[in-house]
């Protein structure tokens, strides 16, 4: 067994895995950063209301698959993408696609805190005003107050919600990103080294948080931490050199890959 601790689940529960729908996916996912290819036929699905971890070592492609749900690769220069990449069936590097409602239904959570120079509450305000999705200060009230409550902040900001976002601790502020991102009714939420910039009480929270979080949303989540991916992923999925090496529930990629290359990364031979 590789020295990761790990839940199993069920048979019960693996096969109620296979009955959830599919939130998004990719089939045959190249990109290149100029002439340099980042990643190489990438086949991923990621189940509705599950977490999924990408593990693998610093440059293997794990947030560069990441920013591909949500087109953030679009905002680096000579990139190109060959390949499919569906949310609900929809091929999001359409044309036609509107890419800031994408963006509106797809979170992001980044690896370092980055709250707006605003107050608390109008980190969590602001999106879903430019979006138009309250009417009124009572709904962006019971808005602001939801969000907060579901990142589990809202009872250590409740009385200082005019004071600014960028004043709390740095666990506080990752939470506060979380609440924003939640705000405006994402279906999918992606986190890209959302704990490492931070100790390990605040860890601690954010982990607790992504797992009351999938009770209601989709999450992908790139983290180097392998215990990390074991407390909090229901599938992971294992990448070298731009390549998916194996994709499976946690525990049986820690404790039973099909792959030599994984076992020998959990087990620390390389990373």
């Amino acid at each position: 067994m590789l020295q990761t601790q790990t839940t199993a689940k069920t048979e019960e529960q693996l096969q109620a895995d296979k009955a959830q729908p599919i939130k998004a996916r990719t089939r045959g996912l190249k990109l290149w950063y100029g002439d340099t290819q980042v990643l190489f036929d990438v086949d991923i699905d990621i189940l509705q209301n599950r977490v999924t971890a990408f593990i693998g070592p610093s440059g293997c492609g794990k947030s560069t698959l990441l920013r591909c749900f949500n087109r953030m690769n679009d905002l680096v220069d000579n990139v190109r993408i060959e390949g499919g990449v569906e949310v609900d069936g929809q091929d999001i590097n359409d044309p036609s696609l509107d890419v800031v409602l994408l963006r509106s239904r797809i979170g992001m959570v980044f690896q370092h805190p980055n709250p707006f120079p605003k107050s608390i509450y109008e980190n969590i305000a602001y999106a879903p005003r430019i979006h138009g999705l309250v009417n009124g200060r009572r709904e962006m009230d019971d808005l602001v107050e939801r969000s907060l409550r579901r990142a589990g902040l809202w009872d250590e900001v409740a009385d200082r919600l005019d004071t600014p976002g960028t004043a709390l601790s740095g666990g506080q502020q990752q939470r506060l990103c979380i609440a924003r991102a939640i705000a405006v009714g994402p279906e999918l939420i992606l986190m890209d080294e959302p704990a490492s910039a931070l100790d390990p009480i605040a860890t601690a929270k954010i982990e607790d948080l992504i797992t009351e979080l999938r009770d209601n949303y989709t999450i992908a989540i790139v983290t180097h931490n392998l215990q990390q991916a074991a407390r909090v992923a229901d599938y992971t999925a294992f990448m070298y050199m731009g390549e998916l090496v194996e994709y499976n529930d946690t525990n049986t990629l820690f404790t039973n890959p099909r792959e030599k290359r994984t076992e020998d990364y959990a087990t620390g031979r390389y990373g």
